[in-house]
């Protein structure tokens, strides 16, 4: 019997939780962080969210991020943004303006603005800036995309000034708050920026609870050519490396007009794998290996210049394939099929490409392989 009961109260418990869950305010914060300045606030707004049992947050990143605190975020979707019933945007501060990750995630909502699906909904804006000059610049460019879809703008006031210490530069203001990450006397963001962020939070739940149900959610199907690549690496089991940083004075990979030209080795975990001449310190399979370490490097690299988004690559132009060889060997283009492989692998037909493969007596830092790339790109 009293096994019976144990039951009966889980059951109830269980039915009072969904309920609970069913009268909070579902909100997403979207932000594009760089260096992790613009997520801290987020976090921030998100306990503000949470403070008073109104809403369940949910932070995520507008496109994919190397940065070790953010790189395990998840990325939002264009189409899932009606689902919520609020959405806090932040972003960092580029010149007066919103950062060019949050401007190129913006322009893909076309669709959502046609179909009118994010009228009603309730916005509220955050922002980490450098020095502090053009934040408010910034933050009205913000509020002016939003009004264009017709959300309703909730501003943050003056919530928050009075606990401000007034002796050091603070980031607030009265359209949302801000951070002036580029002061290093002081911890970014601040004892008082985080308060007044938490408090922003808590009043922009009070708002979308109240409004929640009172605009109905439209799905909308975002028609885009952007697959989601985070999801055809995953199922292919390939885990891109981190970007590798230059050795010199030059470039990861440099842009002109559409095309994106990449130059990368066998770089692996700060190290050059399998490194050596062919036939004399390595062999045919620890070359190919190594020819993928390097065509991996050439598509992280990629995946930076596209800004994460891989989608926008148009077509894989060219690849050129060098590789440390006798003089004698003449079996170049097996080695380089790895590399050609793996972009069709990734890319499809878009992956297809021109080709060229030759043998050189060195190659620098000891690596068996380089690659240079060229991809166009949206």
């Amino acid at each position: 019997m009293k096994k019976l009961c144990l039951f009966f109260i889980l059951i109830l418990l269980s039915h009072n939780t969904h309920i609970m869950a069913q009268n909070k305010a579902k909100i997403l914060v979207l932000i594009h962080s760089d260096n992790g300045g613009t997520y801290e606030l987020a976090k921030e707004i998100a306990k503000g969210m949470e403070s008073e049992n109104n809403a369940v947050p949910y932070i995520k990143l507008v496109k994919t991020s190397q940065n070790p605190t953010l790189k395990n975020l998840p990325v939002a979707t264009v189409d899932e943004l009606t689902s919520y019933d609020g959405i806090a945007f932040g972003s960092p501060v580029y010149f007066g303006n919103i950062s060019t990750g949050m401007s190129e995630f913006l322009s893909k909502t076309v669709p959502l603005w046609t179909n009118h699906a994010l009228e009603g909904v309730p916005a509220t804006v955050f922002m980490s800036a450098g020095s502090g000059a053009g934040k408010e610049l910034a933050l009205q460019a913000f509020w002016n995309s939003l009004a264009v879809h017709g959300m309703v703008l909730v501003s943050n006031g003056i919530r928050g000034t009075e606990e401000l210490n007034k002796a050091i530069p603070q980031g607030n203001t009265v359209l949302g708050v801000t951070s002036m990450a580029s002061l290093k006397d002081v911890e970014r963001p601040t004892k008082g920026e985080r308060n007044i962020a938490e408090l922003q939070g808590r009043n922009f739940a009070k708002i979308a609870l109240a409004l929640k149900d009172t605009h109905p959610k439209k799905t909308v199907a975002v028609a885009e050519n952007h697959q989601n690549f985070n999801e055809i690496l995953k199922q292919k089991n390939i885990t891109l490396p981190q970007v590798p940083k230059p050795a010199g004075n030059y470039q990861p990979f440099i842009r002109s007009g559409n095309l994106v030209f990449i130059n990368q080795v066998a770089l692996k975990d700060g190290k050059i794998f399998n490194p050596g001449k062919l036939g004399v310190e390595v062999n045919e399979q620890q070359v190919k290996d190594a020819t993928k370490v390097t065509m991996l490097n050439v598509i992280s690299v990629l995946n930076e210049a596209v800004g994460g988004d891989l989608s926008r690559v148009k077509q894989c132009v060219q690849l050129t394939g060098i590789f440390n060889t006798k003089d004698d060997y003449t079996k170049h283009a097996d080695l380089m099929n790895v590399a050609s492989d793996l972009a069709v692998e990734v890319f499809g037909e878009k992956g297809k490409h021109a080709r060229a493969t030759l043998g050189a007596s060195s190659i620098p830092v000891g690596s068996s392989v380089e690659i240079q790339a060229v991809f166009e790109v949206e």
